[in-house]
C-alpha cells in the first residue's frame, strides 16, 4: 500500500511517516520506477508501535532501540524495561517540575486581588520584583 493508505490506517501523518523512513526507523520497499513507497502489514505494525512510543514521550533515538529490540526474538526485556525506567524517571521529574510551577501560579493567583487597582503580584513577580 502507498503512504496514503499507511496514513490513514495509523492516523500518522506523511509527513511524519516520511521522516520516521528518512530516520531508518522503517523501510518500506520503493518501487525502483517510481520511487514509491510501498507499505507492509509488517511497516504498519512498527509505525504504530512509534506512535504508541511517541505518545509515551518516547526519543527517536529510544524509539529506534525499541524497534531494534521489537524486532528480536531473544531480546532479554532487561534491555527494553531499561529504557522505559529510563524515560520514566524522565517523566515523573517533569512532572515534578510542573507541579512546582503550578503551586508558584497558584499562590501568585491567589495573591491577586483581581479588581479594578492597578497592583497585581502575578505582574511583579514576571517583572521579578519582590511583594
Amino acid at each position: 500500500m502507498l503512504i496514503g493508505e499507511a496514513s490513514k490506517q495509523t492516523g500518522l501523518s506523511t509527513k511524519t511517516i516520511r521522516f520516521y523512513c528518512d530516520r531508518d526507523l522503517i523501510a518500506p520497499r520503493r518501487d525502483p520506477f517510481t520511487g514509491y513507497r510501498s507499505f507492509t502489514e509488517n511497516d504498519l505494525a512498527k509505525l504504530r508501535f512509534l506512535k504508541k512510543a511517541r505518545q509515551l514521550d518516547f526519543s527517536i533515538k529510544d524509539c529506534s532501540e525499541l524497534l531494534i529490540l521489537y524486532d528480536q526474538p531473544d531480546r532479554a526485556s532487561l534491555d527494553v524495561k531499561t529504557i522505559a525506567s529510563k524515560k520514566l524517571e524522565e517523566l515523573d521529574a517533569k512532572a515534578n517540575e510542573l507541579n512546582s510551577l503550578r503551586n508558584q501560579l497558584k499562590l501568585l493567583v491567589e495573591r491577586c486581588s483581581g479588581d479594578h487597582l492597578p497592583d497585581c503580584p502575578i505582574l511583579d513577580a514576571l517583572a521579578g520584583e519582590r511583594n
